[in-house]
């Protein structure tokens, strides 16, 4: 990896962050007069923690990791944005990934004016990390895995990502949306180890949180110090905060919804393996299955008239004839299964 500050773009290693109120105070008060607040409506009425300290304390306890080495965004796609941000010069510098993924990294390039490149996954969904790293140049700043990858469903090996950690100059950026499904370990353990890691986690799969758009960066101190810097000042609202620490203290419950999911994924998977329109499904370490099919689209048309919504997958590279089905509750399962089994293409 290069030197920090090389990889880091010079404006926003100069920059100095704004200092919002809250920022500035530390300790016990009891009369706030300092943040033009109306002193009405408590405790609605206070600006929430800028840093969310109380939650990352429980996070940092949860993970088994430093509380300095957590940023916590609107959803993931904060932390994706803000990478590009802080380390990528507009037309200048470059992104590397694999192609088929998560499809907010492109987006995120584009709105930065950052040239995004891919490297084509084979038939399996995997990819030679020689042939990822040769699409690198000297302005390549960020490279992302998704890792159990999206739309595939599967994990990559963990050598294969330890091996580009060692040879990629600037920050590799591990997605693990779905880590909770999969019995891939974690890179968590990794972050001490290599100081160009980023793992993305999210309370939106498996804590079964989605609508209160809370994600989770983990990376060295001083990448997230640089999150830090050039964040909006109050990025996650006191709701969330607020709804997070109750999840928190829930992660028997929410453990007991993932085993259950996974159960139900089998189920499901070989409930659709039955169906002649199921041409092939392929292997998950995630909560959803990629499944080809004999014609995509009108099975996609089909069970939207039946009230019945999945993602048409067909245009996606190598994703032809694809539906991506997440598992539902046993009751929704059954719904689909049965609905699929009434078609008549």
């Amino acid at each position: 990896m290069k030197d920090l500050e090389t990889l880091v773009r010079p404006n926003i290693w100069r920059l100095k962050p704004y200092s919002s109120a809250r920022d500035e105070f530390k300790g016990e008060a009891s009369v706030f007069l300092d943040a033009n607040e109306n002193p009405y409506n408590a405790p609605y009425n206070r600006y929430p923690d800028p840093l969310q300290w109380q939650l990352k304390e429980k996070i940092a306890v949860l993970k088994g990791v430093n509380i300095n080495s957590i940023f916590l965004g609107v959803g993931s796609d904060e932390p994706i944005d803000l990478l590009y941000r802080a380390f990528c010069e507009p037309a200048i510098d470059n992104a590397l990934a694999i192609d088929p993924t998560y499809g907010m990294y492109k987006v995120c390039a584009d709105i930065n004016n950052v040239e995004y490149r891919t490297v084509r996954l084979n038939d399996n969904f995997d990819f030679d990390p020689d042939n990822l790293l040769s699409k690198a140049d000297s302005n390549s700043k960020l490279l992302f895995l998704c890792s159990p990858n999206n739309p595939s469903g599967n994990s990559f090996a963990a050598e294969k990502i330890e091996y580009i950690l060692k040879n990629f100059q600037g920050i590799v950026i591990v997605d693990e949306a779905y880590i909770d499904f999969s019995a891939t370990p974690t890179l968590l353990k990794k972050l001490d180890q290599y100081p160009n890691l980023v793992v993305l986690q999210t309370f939106s799969k498996a804590w079964g949180s989605a609508g209160i758009r809370l994600g989770m960066a983990f990376a060295s101190k001083e990448i997230i110090q640089i999150f830090n810097k050039i964040k909006y000042p109050y990025n996650i609202n006191r709701l969330t905060q607020e709804h997070a620490l109750k999840l928190l203290d829930r992660s028997d419950e929410i453990r007991a919804w993932v085993k259950e999911l996974v159960a139900e994924r089998e189920n499901l998977r070989q409930e659709l393996s039955k169906l002649p329109i199921i041409q092939h499904i392929y292997p998950s370490d995630a909560n959803f299955l990629l499944t080809k099919t004999c014609n995509a689209q009108a099975l996609y048309d089909y069970l939207v008239g039946r009230g019945i919504i999945v993602r048409n997958r067909n245009k996606i590279t190598l994703c032809e004839n694809c539906l991506r089905i997440t598992v539902g509750t046993p009751d929704e399962n059954r719904i689909l299964v049965d609905a699929l089994k009434e078609i008549k293409l």
